[in-house]
């Protein structure tokens, strides 16, 4: 386990929290800007520490609520990861649940099947905001991205920055103080995870097929987007003293 006090690049640790929801494309992005990734598998059994001394903090997404702890015992200790990361300003990127649970711990709210639900490449709307982030300036008005989701962000943290929206879900994108951002979509999934989705579990009202083709013919500008978003926050990793 490398420690921030540790020589070479900084390693970062993420909480993966289903078997299927791992780093993706996003961790191959993160470790070709040099960020080394400590992937954590607590759904298995795996410990989480008790502390990030420093270390970067990664929370990917589930089909859980931030604060299911009986579905998912290891949540209260990736929240206590997340309230350490803010109060230190160690980087945090969430994902999904991982940006759900960002903004409960940061005074925000999340509602279970709120809204209208997202399955497949959907266009993000970047805010005026965006062009101020560290991460999201300059990568276009809309962008396609992937989404998964039926629980929403219902309000925002205080203080925080609103970077992103879509049709069906305002808050898709957000900054907690300098180095803490939360996103709803996915950044991490390719456009081929769609064919292997069951159709029972879509909503209603989505094709599998449909959500698929869409999906490949959005692929080419998703990765050009968040591939650059992804590197941005290597970069700020890499700054750390």
């Amino acid at each position: 386990m490398t420690s921030s006090h540790a020589p070479g690049p900084p390693t970062a640790v993420v909480v993966q929290n289903t078997r299927s929801g791992g780093p993706g494309r996003v961790g191959a992005w993160l470790r070709e800007a040099g960020l080394g990734l400590e992937v954590l598998r607590p759904y298995e059994g795996e410990a989480l520490p008790a502390a990030l001394d420093g270390r970067p903090l990664l929370v990917l997404g589930g089909g859980f609520l931030p604060d299911d702890d009986e579905r998912a015992p290891w949540l209260p200790a990736t929240r206590r990861l997340v309230a350490q990361a803010l109060d230190d300003g160690s980087p945090v990127l969430g994902i999904c649940l991982g940006g759900q649970l960002l903004a409960q711990v940061a005074g925000g709210s999340v509602r279970a099947n709120h809204g209208r639900p997202e399955f497949g490449s959907t266009q993000i709307r970047l805010r005026p905001e965006a062009d101020d982030d560290p991460l999201m300036y300059g990568l276009g008005a809309t962008v396609p991205a992937m989404e998964r989701h039926v629980d929403a962000i219902t309000e925002l943290p205080p203080g925080a920055a609103w970077l992103a929206s879509s049709a069906a879900c305002p808050h898709q994108a957000f900054r907690v103080g300098a180095r803490a951002w939360g996103v709803q979509f996915h950044p991490e999934a390719e456009a081929e995870r769609i064919a292997g989705w069951d159709r029972e579990k879509l909503a209603r009202g989505f094709d599998r097929e449909r959500l698929h083709a869409e999906a490949v013919a959005h692929e080419d500008a998703a990765i050009a987007a968040w591939s650059v978003f992804t590197r941005r926050f290597a970069q700020v990793c890499a700054k750390l003293p």
